[in-house]
C-alpha cells in the first residue's frame, strides 16, 4: 500500500448498509494521520464513486493529532457495503495513520434485475384506475443511457412514462388531453445527469391534482401536468422497465431498462414483493430475476490533461496488423485518446478528439500525414465506443457502431511498442498540447480484453496519474449556477456560462449590463432617450424599456402603456360598466421597482364629461373609479390622499359649481373636465379605470391616462456619516450563498477603516481599507481566507469621492476601484462554493467594534438592494444622515462627466474625464481639420498600474469586466461627402466606423466578428454634409445599439453579435492610414478624411479632441497635419439656441393670438420680422465678440487647468503634469 500511487483503506461491512457518519483518528502514539480524505463507495467491490457533500466538496477534513477523534456526518445517507478511504494530505513530519469507524444502520431492500429484454406488469382489478394523487418512488442503476422504467396510459389520452434519456431522466405526464397523445411535440421535464453510472439513484415523484414534484437524488423540479384533467386515468395496466407491444409478448415499443430498480412502490404497494411472492396483480415478461446481477465494466479516469497516461503492451495478433476497442467519456473538447509507433518506422497513429470530432491521424516518413473524422459531439459526457483497426491495407475508425472512415495504405502496417492512451512520457512520443481528461473502459487489443486491475497492481503496462475502479466524471452544470438565465457548458474541470441575449454579464451572467435607473444614465453623461433600465440591478427582475427624459432640473422616468391616446365611452353604466386594463412596459415586479426606488411619481387623467358624473350626488358612491398597481379599487382623482373623493378643481377651489367637488358632477349637458394628477406613490401606476356613468341620453366621456412618470434616484445620494470609531449601522444578514455583489462610494481623510463586514461560524466577507492607499476585499467559503487587494499610486483617503465594488461567486472574485484595472482572482475548481454568513451585516465598523470606518459611506448596494443608510442613521449614536460637503448632494455642480472634488473653501470640478472643458465641464472643445488631419489615441495602460491585475485575470482590459458597451458622442460641422468622422479599430481586426456616405447620409459600420461582414446601419437617410453643426451620441449594450441624431429620439438597431470589442487599438479621427481591415466602402471614406469641425467627442471615459489639445507630446496621442483650436461647437450651439428660443416665442405668441384678425396678425407679424432682422444684425457683430472672448477664454481655461492639475482623477488613462503647455494653436506633425 505504501508504494501504491494512490494508497487507499477499504472496509467491508459484509452487506448492504445505510452509512450516516465516518469518524478517523490517526495511528496509536505516532506521528502518523491524516489530514484529509476522499471517501469512495461500491456495491461490489469494483466500480466505486465517490461521496460528495451538499455542496459539491468532495474532501473530508480529518485530523490534525493521533489521538482526537474526528467524525464526519453525510449529508445524505450512503447504502453500500463496501467504502474506501483515500488519504489526501497526512501529517508532514510522519506518515499517514488511519483508523476508521463507520455508524449506521441495515435497511431492508427489495430487488429487481431486468436484463433489456424483460417487464414487470401490474394490473389493476378493474379496467382502468383513476386517482387524484399519486406517489411513485424507486431506487435504479443502469448499465445503459437509455431505457423505460415505468409507462402507463389511457384511452382518453391519459399517460405517463419515466425514462432514461442520454443518462437523465425524463417525466411525461398528461391529464385528458387526447391531442398530445399522439403529437410528436410532447414536452418531458428532465431531472439528473450521468445516471448510468452503475451507481444506484433515487426517484419520487409526487403529484396532486395537476401539480407534480419528480425527484432524483437531491435534484428537484416542481411542474403543472399539460391537460385538462386533475385525475389521471390508465387502463388495465401499469409496466415497468419497458411499454411492452399489446398482444406480442416479448415485444416492446421502446428501448428496455438494462439494470437493477429497488424498492419500487406504486401509491404504497410494493411491486417487486408482490413479483417475488408470485402475485396475480404482477405479470412477468421476460427475465425478471430478484437479485442484482454485477457486471464487469471497471473503468478508471485520466485526472490531468497534461501528464495522464496508460500504457499497454500489444496482444499477439494472429493475422497481422493491429485492433484497438475501447469506451470514453469526456467533456472536453479536445485531446488525446490513443497513440501507437509503427512499423515500418518512423510512422505513427493519433486519435484525438478536435473540436467535439474524433480524428484519426497517420504521420508518415516524409511529413506527411492523412487523416479522416468520425462522430459528432463526442464530448457530450455519455460513453461512445471506438473500433480502430489497421488490416488489408487500410485503417478504419468507427464510433458508436456508425460507418467506418478509412485510410488506405500503400503497406500493411503493424504496431511497434505499446499502445498509449489519453498521453504518454514525453520521451517516448511527442503530444499536442492537450491529452485527454476523462473515463475509458472495455479497452480490447488485438481482440484480447485488457485487465485495468492488473495495471494498478503493477501487473501489466504503465501508468500516472490515473484513478481505477471509478469513473469520476461530475456534471458541473447540474445544479445550473448561471444566473439569469445564463446558458452553461462545462469541461472536464470547469464550467462557463453563455451570458448572451440575457442582459446579464460576468463569470455567471450576476451582473446586469444597464443601469439601475435614468439617473444613473444621465450621471455618466446619456442624453434624453430611449433606455433599458434594470432596478433591482443583480437581482432576478429584468430589464424594462423607459424613456429618460433628462431636462435640466429633473431627469424623468417615463413609462408607456398600452392606451395612449384618448377613449371615447356611450352606453356604460354602473352594473356593465366600461373596463379598460393598461399594460406598460415593464412587469408588476419593475413597475414597484421603479416607484419604490424614485423620490417622486404621478401620472395624469384626463376626463372629459358631458352628463357624465364621476359621484353619485345622492349617496356620494362612486360611479366611475380606477385600480391601483395591487388591484384595490381607488374612487380619488388628483393628487390628495386617498379616501377624499375629491377631483383636482375642488383643491384648487375653482370648480365650475362649488357646490360639488367635482366638475362632472354638475352633470351640465356642456362639455366639463376634471384633470388630475395621481402623486400618491403607493398606489401607482395606475392598473385599470371603470367608466359607469354614460347610459343616459346625451351622456359621453373621453378620457386619457398618461404614462408613468417619476423623477430622483433614491438610492444615489443616499449616504451616512460615522464619526465614531466604535460606531456602525447593522443590518439582516448578508444573504449571498452563491453570489454576491457589493457596491458603495466612499470619502474618508483616515488612513484605514472597515466599510463592511458580515460573519459565520468560520466564513466571513469583509471590505476595507488597510491603507492610505490600499483597498481589500478578503472572504472565506471554507476553503482558507481569500484577499484581493487594489493598490492606488495616489492616495484614497484625499476626502474626495472613490468608487468600490466587490464581487464573489463560485467561478471567481473581483474587486474594482475606480478606474483601476480590476482584480480578479479564480475560485478553486472543487472548493466549497458557498459562503455561509449568520451574523448581522455591519457598515462602517465591526463585530468588535474596532478599526471603524470614519468617514462618509453613500450609495451602498448588494445584490440590487438599495440600502437606506440615512433612515438607520437617524437612530445610531455617533453616525449621522447625509454627508457633509458641496459635492454630497444631488445637484448637478459639474457637468458632461465631469467630477465634483472638494475643497475646504468650497469645489471645483474635474473634466479629466468629460469632452469638455471649462470651470464647470460645460464648454465645447472643438478643432477644425484640414483634409490630411487626422488625431490618433492609442490605448494602453500606464505600467505603474498593470501589477494590480493577478496572473488570472491577466486577459481582463481596463473597462469594466465583461460589459459589451460603447458610449460615443461627438458634434461635428462639415460640407464634405464622403468623410471619415471616427474609427475604433482593435488588435483582433474588429473595427467602428462613423462615416458621411457619398450622399451625406450618416453610416455606422460594427464588424465584432472578424468572420463574419460587418453590420452597417444608416440612421439618417438626408444629408448632413450641410454646413450645420450635428450632434451624435452613440451607445450600445450588448446586441442593442441606440443612435441619436441631434434632438430627435434614439432609434435603436440590433446587431448580430454581442462580441465585445477585445484589446482595443486606437481611436482615430479623420483620415485613417493603414486601413487594410476595414471595408471597401469605409476605407473610401477613410482615404478620404474630413474637412470641418469636431466638437467634444467622446468615446467611454476617453476625450481624444481634448487629450490633444492638452496633451501634446503625450505617447498616447499622434496628431498628423494641421490642427487648428475652434469655436464651431460653442458658437453653432449658441445661434441654435437663440433661434430655438425666437421659434418658441414665436408659436406661443401665435397660439394666444390665434383668434385674432388678420389686421393684428399683419402687425404681429410685421413686429416679428423686425425683431429677426435686428436679431441677425445683432448676431453678426456678437460673433465676432463671442470669438474674440472665447480665444481668450481658451487661454485662461487652459491656464485654470493647469492650476487645478493636483486634482485631477488619478484614474484616467492620460497622467496630466504641471508641464507648461504651448500657447501655440495650430501646430503640425
Amino acid at each position: 500500500m505504501v508504494t501504491d500511487q494512490e494508497p487507499w483503506l477499504q472496509v467491508d461491512l459484509k452487506e448492504q448498509m445505510e452509512v450516516t457518519a465516518v469518524a478517523t483518528q490517526g495511528r496509536f502514539d505516532s506521528w502518523d494521520w491524516v489530514s484529509s480524505f476522499l471517501l469512495l463507495y461500491s456495491d461490489t467491490g469494483s466500480a466505486w464513486k465517490q461521496h460528495r457533500q451538499e455542496d459539491g466538496v468532495g474532501r473530508f477534513a480529518g485530523n490534525t493529532n493521533s489521538e482526537a477523534v474526528v467524525q464526519n456526518k453525510l449529508s445524505h445517507p450512503v447504502r453500500t457495503r463496501f467504502l474506501r478511504f483515500v488519504p489526501r494530505d497526512w501529517n508532514p513530519s510522519g506518515w499517514m495513520g488511519l483508523r476508521v469507524e463507520v455508524f449506521g444502520c441495515s435497511y431492508k431492500s427489495y430487488v429487481a434485475d431486468f436484463d433489456g429484454r424483460s417487464s414487470l406488469l401490474y394490473r389493476f382489478n378493474q379496467k382502468s384506475m383513476s386517482t387524484l394523487k399519486d406517489v411513485i418512488s424507486l431506487r435504479f442503476k443502469s448499465h445503459q443511457a437509455e431505457g423505460v422504467l415505468l409507462h402507463g396510459e389511457g384511452q382518453r389520452g391519459d399517460y405517463i412514462t419515466l425514462e432514461l434519456h442520454r443518462g437523465r431522466l425524463d417525466l411525461y405526464l398528461n391529464l385528458d388531453d387526447s391531442r398530445l397523445r399522439f403529437s410528436s411535440g410532447r414536452v418531458a421535464v428532465t431531472v439528473g445527469s450521468l445516471l448510468d453510472d452503475q451507481h444506484w439513484h433515487s426517484v419520487h415523484v409526487e403529484r396532486f391534482n395537476k401539480q407534480v414534484n419528480l425527484t432524483v437524488d437531491s435534484h428537484t423540479q416542481h411542474f403543472h401536468t399539460k391537460g385538462e384533467g386533475h385525475s389521471l386515468e390508465v387502463d388495465y395496466e401499469l409496466s415497468f422497465g419497458g411499454i411492452p407491444l399489446p398482444g406480442k409478448p416479448g415485444t416492446f415499443l421502446r428501448k428496455n431498462f438494462h439494470g437493477c430498480m429497488e424498492n419500487l412502490y406504486y401509491n404504497g404497494i410494493n411491486v417487486i414483493d408482490l413479483a417475488k411472492r408470485r402475485k396475480p396483480q404482477i405479470h412477468s415478461v421476460g427475465n425478471v430475476t430478484f437479485s442484482c446481477s454485477q457486471p464487469q465494466l471497471v473503468a478508471c479516469t485520466f485526472l490531468s490533461s497534461s501528464s495522464s497516461f496508460l500504457s499497454l503492451p500489444p496482444a499477439a495478433s494472429a493475422t497481422g496488423g493491429f485492433s484497438v476497442r475501447f469506451q470514453f467519456r469526456t467533456w472536453n473538447p479536445d485531446g488525446l485518446l490513443l497513440s501507437v509507433q509503427l512499423n515500418p518506422e518512423p510512422q505513427r497513429l493519433e486519435l484525438q478528439i478536435s473540436s467535439s470530432r474524433l480524428y484519426l491521424t497517420l504521420h508518415t516518413s516524409r511529413r506527411q500525414k492523412s487523416d479522416v473524422s468520425a462522430g459528432h459531439r463526442v464530448n457530450d459526457g455519455l460513453w461512445h465506443s471506438v473500433s480502430l483497426d489497421a488490416r488489408n491495407l487500410q485503417i478504419s475508425l468507427s464510433v458508436d457502431g456508425e460507418t467506418p472512415s478509412t485510410i488506405e495504405l500503400w503497406e500493411q502496417l503493424d504496431s511497434r511498442g505499446s499502445f498509449y492512451f489519453g498521453g504518454c512520457p514525453t520521451k517516448d512520443c511527442r503530444l499536442p498540447a492537450v491529452a485527454f481528461q476523462g473515463c475509458v473502459r472495455l479497452v480490447l487489443i488485438n481482440r484480447q480484453p485488457m485487465n485495468l486491475s492488473h495495471v494498478q497492481q503493477g501487473l501489466l503496462g504503465n501508468y500516472n496519474e490515473l484513478r481505477f475502479d471509478t469513473c469520476s466524471i461530475r456534471d458541473r452544470c447540474l445544479p445550473n449556477l448561471c444566473e439569469h438565465g445564463g446558458r452553461c457548458s462545462q469541461m472536464w474541470s470547469s464550467f462557463s456560462c453563455d451570458c448572451s441575449g440575457t442582459g446579464y454579464s460576468g463569470a455567471t451572467c450576476h451582473n446586469s449590463i444597464y443601469e439601475s435607473s435614468c439617473e444613473a444614465y444621465k450621471l455618466i453623461g446619456s442624453s434624453s432617450g430611449f433606455y433599458a433600465i434594470d432596478p433591482d440591478g443583480s437581482g432576478p427582475l429584468g430589464p424594462a424599456q423607459v424613456y429618460c427624459n433628462m431636462t435640466e432640473e429633473k431627469v424623468w422616468t417615463v413609462l408607456s402603456h398600452n392606451v395612449p391616446a384618448a377613449v371615447t365611452v356611450q352606453g356604460s353604466s354602473v352594473h356593465k360598466p366600461h373596463i379598460m386594463s393598461l399594460n406598460y412596459s415593464a412587469s408588476a415586479e419593475q413597475l414597484r421597482a421603479v416607484v419604490s426606488g424614485s423620490e417622486q411619481c404621478q401620472q395624469e387623467v384626463v376626463y372629459n364629461c358631458k352628463k357624465s358624473r364621476l359621484f353619485n350626488t345622492k349617496d356620494g358612491s362612486p360611479l366611475s373609479w380606477w385600480l391601483d398597481r395591487e388591484g384595490e379599487r381607488r374612487s380619488y382623482w388628483g393628487g390628495f390622499l386617498p379616501g377624499v373623493q375629491q377631483c383636482s378643481c375642488s383643491l384648487e377651489e375653482n370648480c365650475v359649481d362649488m357646490n360639488y367637488f367635482c366638475n362632472c358632477d354638475a352633470d351640465a349637458g356642456a362639455w366639463a373636465n376634471d384633470t388630475g394628477v395621481l402623486s400618491y406613490k403607493e398606489h401607482l401606476p395606475l392598473s385599470q379605470i371603470v367608466i359607469g356613468d354614460t347610459d343616459r341620453t346625451g351622456s359621453q366621456a373621453v378620457y386619457h391616462i398618461g404614462p408613468l412618470r417619476c423623477y430622483g434616484d433614491k438610492s444615489i445620494w443616499n449616504a451616512a456619516s460615522f464619526y465614531q470609531e466604535s460606531s456602525y449601522l447593522y443590518f439582516p444578514t448578508l444573504q449571498a450563498e452563491l453570489a454576491s455583489d457589493i457596491a458603495f462610494h466612499f470619502k474618508t481623510g483616515a488612513p484605514s477603516g472597515v466599510f463592511l463586514e458580515n460573519l459565520g461560524l468560520k466564513d466571513f466577507i469583509r471590505v476595507e481599507l488597510s491603507s492610505p492607499s490600499v483597498l481589500t476585499f478578503s472572504f472565506d467559503v471554507g476553503n482558507g481566507p481569500v484577499v484581493l487587494s487594489v493598490k492606488s499610486h495616489l492616495p484614497l483617503n484625499d476626502r474626495q469621492w472613490h468608487y468600490v465594488r466587490a464581487e464573489r461567486n463560485v467561478k471567481e472574485a473581483s474587486l474594482q476601484v475606480d478606474l483601476l484595472p480590476l482584480r480578479v482572482l479564480e475560485a478553486p475548481a472543487d472548493g466549497h462554493p458557498r459562503l455561509r454568513l449568520s451574523s448581522q451585516l455591519f457598515v462602517g465598523g465591526t463585530a468588535s467594534q474596532q478599526r471603524g470606518f470614519l468617514g462618509c459611506i453613500r450609495t451602498l448596494t448588494i445584490n440590487g438592494v438599495s440600502f437606506d443608510l440615512e433612515e438607520r442613521a437617524k437612530l445610531t449614536p455617533g453616525v449621522s444622515s447625509g454627508c457633509p460637503g458641496y459635492c454630497s448632494g444631488s445637484s448637478s455642480l459639474c457637468h458632461n462627466r465631469g467630477r465634483c472634488l472638494e475643497k475646504s473653501n468650497g469645489y471645483v470640478c474635474d473634466c479629466s474625464q468629460s469632452a469638455y472643458g471649462g470651470s464647470t465641464c460645460n464648454q465645447e472643445v472643438s478643432v477644425s481639420f484640414d483634409v490630411e488631419s487626422s488625431v490618433t489615441y492609442t490605448f494602453q495602460e500606464p505600467f505603474s498600474v498593470m501589477q494590480n491585475r493577478s496572473s488570472q485575470a491577466s486577459s481582463v482590459s481596463t473597462e469594466s469586466s465583461s460589459r459589451a458597451r460603447e458610449d460615443v458622442a461627438f458634434s461635428f460641422v462639415t460640407s464634405q461627402r464622403p468623410a471619415m468622422l471616427l474609427t475604433v479599430s482593435t488588435f483582433s481586426r474588429q473595427y467602428i466606423a462613423v462615416v458621411l456616405a457619398r450622399n451625406g447620409s450618416l453610416q455606422i459600420w460594427y464588424r465584432l466578428q472578424t468572420d463574419r461582414s460587418p453590420d452597417v446601419f444608416s440612421p439618417a437617410p438626408n444629408n448632413l454634409a450641410d454646413g450645420r453643426l450635428h450632434r451624435i451620441r452613440m451607445h450600445r449594450v450588448g446586441k442593442n445599439l441606440y443612435v441619436q441624431i441631434d434632438q430627435d429620439i434614439h432609434t435603436k438597431y440590433t446587431l448580430s453579435s454581442d462580441a465585445e470589442l477585445i484589446l482595443i487599438r486606437s481611436l482615430t479621427l479623420g483620415k485613417v492610414i493603414g486601413t487594410e481591415h476595414l471595408s471597401e466602402k469605409v476605407m473610401q471614406a477613410a482615404s478620404k478624411g474630413f474637412i470641418g469641425c469636431l466638437s467634444s467627442v467622446q468615446f467611454n471615459h476617453v476625450a481624444p479632441l481634448k487629450a490633444a489639445l492638452t496633451n501634446r507630446g503625450s505617447s498616447l496621442v499622434t496628431i498628423r497635419g494641421p490642427l487648428v483650436e475652434s469655436n464651431c461647437g460653442a458658437l453653432a450651439e449658441s445661434t441654435s439656441h437663440t433661434l430655438q428660443d425666437q421659434t418658441v416665442t414665436a408659436n406661443k405668441d401665435k397660439e394666444q393670438r390665434g383668434s385674432a384678425t388678420q389686421r393684428d396678425l399683419a402687425v404681429i407679424a410685421g413686429v416679428v420680422t423686425a425683431v429677426v432682422f435686428i436679431s441677425v444684425c445683432a448676431l453678426a457683430a456678437i460673433s465676432r465678440l463671442l470669438y474674440q472672448q472665447r480665444r481668450a477664454q481658451r487661454s485662461a481655461g487652459i491656464k485654470e487647468e493647469n492650476t487645478q492639475s493636483t486634482y485631477t482623477d488619478y484614474r484616467t488613462e492620460l497622467h496630466l503634469h504641471n508641464s507648461g503647455r504651448d500657447a501655440m494653436k495650430e501646430y503640425y506633425i
